[in-house]
């Protein structure tokens, strides 16, 4: 059975797939055929077309509109979200020609050279995977897709289609990242026992919590309307709940919470500095609603969450979350000879002036002898990260060269985190087969 065939048969069936792959149900059947992009000449805008336009959509699509009136490099044609709202402030923002409720319009342009997709994340890998057999290039906010095997059907499309996807977490697109990968390739820590980092928060009103617009619906008019069933698309069906559409980071069927909309953001820059990009062999998580009244109404998704993975090269990460509390884990890498520090803040989205490397008084002395025993700071460059991120997308489409954050390196990243989700809703350790894509209990045979 071909490949082409295998994707589309997995749509159809997701809805009866395993608890632990997490897969939700396809709302539209995909194309029968891939179809090729426009060849885009030297001096050819891109046509690029926004799919989810709200606080994130809308912003990233700006980033996009900026640069194109700054360098000519893009413009925006089209805009679609189920919120009449959004569409017609985007619309209107950003001078696109199309403003539609239905994202299959969009794609179904065939001047549309590239599609920003920031809808929530149980559409992700859907509209991405179409978009891809239609020969359009994907900008993915992150995290990349829902399931695990969503991050294989998205892996295996960018094979056979040679589209370029880039997923949005523009923290990778910092250069301590980078820094850090070569000083490791270098030998500067020695052998790699473990990696550690964090992301924290507090606000009052509890996280996810978003401005809800009491006017808007399925019943709304004008403006106001909202197309639930749209949204709801491929997840579980249910009556129109407004706690849901606006903020639905705080539920299962849409989103995997502090570990798919944070930790993302830990998790791949780190398979940056590693070097070589690593699925975990060995994932467990913990954590729980500990921070009062303000994260307990309406809420699925703990606000304090906590992770442990191993990996066959025989090392592991440590990542620690809460909502509730601001103050960070500095971001670190150790080894046998030397710790090398990428945040010492610990906040990942954060700009740090240098990278330290500090060796361990036990090092041995071929390493002492090379790098010596005092720390050393490695000046890090202070990027624009949103700005370098998209505008390497918008390269790469040109030169079709592998974005900064390419599909294999996110679904390493995905994976681990969509582990942890289901770790911690079943309360068990869970084990990963890279060579098959398959999640069990049981360690996997050598």
């Amino acid at each position: 059975m071909s490949a082409d065939v295998n994707r589309r048969d997995f749509l159809r069936r997701a809805g009866g797939a395993t608890a632990t792959l997490g897969a939700v149900s396809s709302l539209h059947a995909r194309p029968a055929a891939k179809m090729t992009g426009r060849v885009i000449g030297a001096n050819d805008r891109i046509n690029v077309a926004t799919i989810g336009v709200g606080g994130r959509g809308h912003y990233v699509t700006s980033v996009f509109h900026k640069l194109g009136a700054e360098n000519n490099s893009c413009q925006i044609v089209a805009v679609c979200d189920p919120y009449q709202k959004r569409v017609n402030r985007s619309k209107e923002a950003y001078q696109a020609e199309m403003g539609t409720l239905d994202y299959r319009e969009i794609l179904n342009r065939k001047d549309v050279d590239a599609v920003l997709i920031a809808t929530p994340d149980h559409w992700h890998a859907k509209i991405a995977l179409e978009a891809m057999d239609l020969g359009k290039d994907v900008y993915l906010e992150k995290p990349m897709c829902h399931t695990i095997d969503e991050a294989r059907q998205l892996s295996q499309t960018v094979a056979e289609t040679k589209r370029i996807l880039q997923v949005g977490s523009q923290t990778t697109s910092g250069d301590q990242w980078h820094k850090a990968k070569k000083a490791i390739a270098d030998g500067m820590i020695g052998k790699h026992i473990m990696s550690q980092g964090s992301y924290h928060r507090n606000s009052v009103e509890g996280e996810w919590n978003y401005k809800i617009d009491p006017e808007a619906g399925p019943d709304g008019k004008g403006e106001n309307y909202i197309d639930w069933k749209m949204w709801l698309g491929p997840a579980t069906k249910r009556a129109w709940d407004a706690d849901r559409f606006f903020r639905f980071r705080k539920y299962w069927d849409y989103s995997g919470g502090i570990a798919t909309d944070l930790f993302f953001h830990v998790v791949a820059p780190m398979n940056i500095c590693w070097g070589e990009p690593q699925f975990p062999s060995k994932v467990m998580a913990s954590g729980g609603i500990y921070g009062g009244a303000a994260f307990q109404e309406k809420r699925e998704v703990p606000d304090t969450f906590h992770l442990i993975a191993e990996y066959g090269k025989g090392y592991s990460l440590v990542l620690s979350s809460s909502m509730a509390n601001s103050q960070h884990v500095p971001g670190l890498i150790r080894g046998k000879n030397a710790s090398l520090t990428m945040v010492e803040h610990g906040r990942f989205e954060g700009f740090a002036p240098f990278i330290t490397v500090r060796p361990e008084r036990a090092a041995d002395a071929e390493y002492k002898a090379k790098f010596g025993t005092d720390e050393i700071k490695i000046p890090i460059e202070n990027k624009d990260t949103m700005r370098t991120h998209v505008g390497n997308f918008l390269d790469c489409i040109r030169s079709r060269q592998k974005p900064t954050l390419d599909v294999d390196t996110a679904a390493r990243a995905q994976v681990l985190i969509t582990m942890a989700v289901h770790s911690y809703r079943q309360g068990r350790v869970l084990y990963f087969d890279d060579k098959k894509w398959k999640v069990s209990d049981k360690p996997v045979s050598a």
